[in-house]
Order: structure tokens, then C-alpha cells, then sequence
């Protein structure tokens, strides 16, 4: 199943009052730069064939991948001056990588890469900046068995504020967490059919537009996730995940927890690699 990442936006809240033009889908975790922990989580479970959906920054997309070095994360032999390795990331990943303009909103970018999808009846798709450890294959045989448009992943709100009930006479009557209130945000990982293109206008937006729509006419499925998942939107979001990864707590990474694609349940095949 095609899997289609979102990573053209500017990402204003990473930047450290530089004028460097470094996406946020390519900030470092570990040895690596955020958007690769995305696909690495899709390729273990089979999917293989990637839509990039680029804008600012392109570049340096692209560079990574055409010039991707599969000894940063593989062991390998060094024999008579040539490289052996023992294993691979990326081999069997095909990765189209489309321009789909700088201000373009996400909506818009799913539509620009609609020529890319050949027709299929489901595809994924996904911001190429948030981590999570769900469970991939549950959500779309669960999605494939129901007459919805599309699914999205809904998780516990992350803000650590509080929540002040407030009486009309100034009194306080209660505080509670926003994380403990029965409220659900939109985490991504969608599951989505082309069905979806019928409520997303020009320069319009996946949730605010598609998935509305959808859930207006009750065909928007969600998947309530109460385990790992953390977005990346500030610097001090992406050096906490990147001391995760040094002290060797990364649940993100399912690839590094036993078992392969071919015996997860629900794990679809890709094919070839083309850059």
C-alpha cells in the first residue's frame, strides 16, 4: 500500500534564529532524521512505496536519499577496501519525491500527488514528523472492513495546562489536566480512500476540509491510541526524543523489537526502489 508523507512545511517553531532552510521532516533523532523513523515504522510492516510531498527546503530531502549512506544504521564488513553490507534500510523502498509547492496547504499537496496513487482504492498517508508505536495493521484491516471514507488516529491531548472551571461569581469550581479531560486530537496516520478527493477543494485541507466533510456525512472512522506518539514541533520536542534514542528508549522504533514484515498480520508487500 502506498504510503504518502507530508514534509513541505517551513517548521518556524524548530529554528534556532538562523537562516538555514532545513525542513523539519530532516531534524535529527539519533543518526538519523526524523522522516526516516516515519518510514522505517511503514517499511516494517510492508509498505514500502513512498509519495514525498515536498515544499520548503527540498533539497535537502532529496540529498539525503540520493546520497543515503546505509552504513550510518547497518553493520557491514570491510574487505579489501569494499563494503559488504550485512544488512539494509532502504533497498527495496521506492521513494517518488513530488514538488507540491512552497504555501501549499496539505490538502492541497494530497491532491497535487493524486496521479501518483494509480487509482488504488486505499492508500496511507501521514505527517512525516510524528512518532508512534500503534499498531499499523490493526488500523487498516479494521478501516478495511468498514464503509468509511477515511480513518484517522486520534490520541490523548499532550498539553501539560490545566483546565480552570470558573463559576460566574470568579470562583474556581474545579482545575483538571487537559490530558486527563475527554478530549481526543488528531494524531495522523490516516487511512484513506480516494473517496477522500471528493470533499478536499483547491488549496484545501485534509482534516479541516476532507475529513470534516466526512465525518458530516458519518463515513470518518478513528482509532483511539493511548500509546507512544509525540509530534516534533519544537526544538525542545525533538532533543527529547533525541536523548530517548541515545539512552536506548525508543518504542517508535518497532523495526528494533523482533519480528519482520513478512509475519505481521495485516503487513502488505512493496516493490522495487527508485529515487
Amino acid at each position: 500500500m502506498k504510503v504518502v508523507l507530508f514534509c513541505g512545511g517551513y517548521g518556524m517553531r524548530m529554528r534556532n534564529g538562523t537562516s538555514d532552510d532545513v525542513p523539519k521532516p530532516m531534524a535529527m533523532v539519533g543518526p538519523r532524521p526524523l522522516i526516516w523513523h516515519v518510514m522505517r515504522y511503514y517499511a516494517h510492516f510492508g509498505h514500502t512505496e513512498f509519495i514525498l510531498c515536498l515544499g520548503y527546503g527540498a533539497h535537502h530531502i532529496k540529498d539525503f536519499f540520493l546520497n543515503y549512506e546505509e552504513t550510518t544504521s547497518n553493520d557491514f564488513v570491510l574487505r579489501g577496501g569494499r563494503t559488504e553490507l550485512l544488512s539494509t534500510d532502504i533497498a527495496d523502498w521506492t521513494i517518488t519525491f513530488a514538488q507540491t509547492g512552497i504555501e501549499s496547504p496539505i490538502g492541497e499537496r494530497l491532491r497535487r500527488v493524486r496521479h501518483h496513487l494509480d487509482g488504488d482504492e486505499m492508500f496511507l498517508a501521514n505527517y512525516a514528523d510524528v512518532l508512534t508505536d500503534a499498531p499499523l495493521p490493526e488500523m487498516i484491516d479494521k478501516f478495511a472492513l468498514r464503509d468509511a471514507g477515511a480513518s484517522m488516529m486520534v490520541v490523548p491531548p499532550q498539553s501539560s495546562f490545566h483546565c480552570v472551571d470558573l463559576g460566574e461569581d470568579g470562583l474556581v469550581g474545579g482545575i483538571t489536566a487537559v490530558s486527563d479531560m475527554p478530549l481526543w486530537e488528531n494524531g495522523g496516520y490516516f487511512v484513506l480512500r480516494q473517496e477522500v478527493f471528493d470533499h478536499i477543494p483547491e488549496n484545501g485541507d485534509l482534516v479541516a476540509d476532507g475529513c470534516a466533510q466526512l465525518a458530516k456525512r458519518g463515513r470518518l472512522m478513528a482509532h483511539q491510541h493511548r500509546g507512544f506518539w509525540k509530534p516534533t514541533d519544537t526544538v525542545k520536542e525533538r532533543a527529547a526524543l533525541d536523548d530517548a534514542y541515545t539512552r536506548g528508549d525508543r518504542p517508535w522504533a518497532v523495526w528494533e523489537h523482533g519480528g519482520t514484515a513478512a509475519n505481521v498480520p495485516g503487513a502488505r508487500s512493496g516493490s522495487g526502489a527508485r529515487a
